[in-house]
């Protein structure tokens, strides 16, 4: 997919970092408004917190990461029963338009994708129970709403709503997506051990391909930061008998030799340039060699 630059605003209502935001791209009718619950009362004076849209319910329960993603005519009042009947979400994020042109059928609509991307990147919990059925839309209807969503997917995570961000790539990625370094790829393997992973470098992220070979157990210390990601990548499916069912994503070089080794590892070290034996940092270095002055 060719991504298309875009321009984000964020506007901090009360000039804190962790406060109420809002967010809105240029050329695009969305409206989202992040709401701390220790702001509840101020958020809902807001007259976008009466829209109609999709509302996206934050927080911990039992000390593990819970959402619940439901819609609304008056999110403000939707808001308020929730405040009395859940008590532990913390942060709200709230998404309508600027216009408030987002009728029933519409968040309907939204809110059914949302849970059923929220389902397959399996980031935390959902409160919800069954997914909904969404809404019968016209063609055009579906496809401005596509069009919304593909934008909100990039706006939530720059507001650190990360449970929507699916790192799975689909299978053809790796070979046909342009990029100045398609024709790289890299190995990282352990012999004695039968591990194996071969990985492309695109769009400044190691995806790890389909059919890689990883360990089924993290062998490593288990206070490591990749410990987690090594558990809920198998857990979820991604890796199933210590095989990558799908291409995935990693933010560094180094968290996918650590998934793929089952400890904590040197990603510019373990992954090897196929056919040149050249460590990742080392071609890294040529690539950066070539920049011009």
């Amino acid at each position: 997919m060719n991504h298309i630059s875009r321009s984000l605003q964020l506007f901090f209502i009360d000039g804190r970092p962790d406060g109420m935001l809002t967010a809105e791209v240029f050329n695009w009718t969305g409206y989202v408004l992040r709401l701390p619950r220790t702001q509840l009362k101020e958020g809902l004076g807001r007259p976008e917190a009466r829209f109609t849209g999709v509302y996206v319910l934050l927080g911990e329960q039992d000390g593990a990461p819970l959402a619940y993603v439901g819609e609304a005519e008056d999110m403000r009042e939707r808001l308020r029963q929730h405040a009395g009947s859940k008590d532990w979400w913390d942060t709200a994020i709230l998404i309508t338009t600027s216009a408030n042109n987002l009728h029933k059928a519409h968040v309907r609509y939204l809110e059914s994708r949302l849970i059923a991307v929220a389902k397959d990147v399996n980031a935390m919990g959902l409160e919800n129970g069954n997914q909904p059925s969404g809404s019968s839309l016209s063609e055009a209807d579906t496809a401005n709403m596509e069009s919304f969503l593909e934008t909100l997917m990039m706006v939530l995570p720059a507001i650190r709503v990360d449970n929507f961000l699916s790192k799975k790539r689909e299978v053809q990625t790796a070979s046909t997506e342009k990029s100045n370094v398609e024709d790289t790829h890299f190995v990282c393997s352990r012999a004695r051990d039968n591990l194996r992973a071969t990985a492309s470098f695109i769009g400044g992220e190691m995806i790890v391909l389909q059919g890689s070979i990883a360990s089924e157990v993290w062998v490593g210390q288990s206070h490591s930061s990749y410990t987690s990601l090594h558990s809920d990548l198998t857990a979820s499916g991604t890796i199933s008998k210590g095989v990558f069912t799908t291409n995935y994503a990693f933010s560094s070089p180094s968290a996918a030799a650590a998934v793929v080794l089952g400890r904590p590892a040197n990603g510019r070290t373990e992954w090897k340039v196929v056919g040149t034996g050249q460590t990742y940092a080392d071609w890294e270095d040529a690539q950066l060699a070539e920049v011009k002055q």
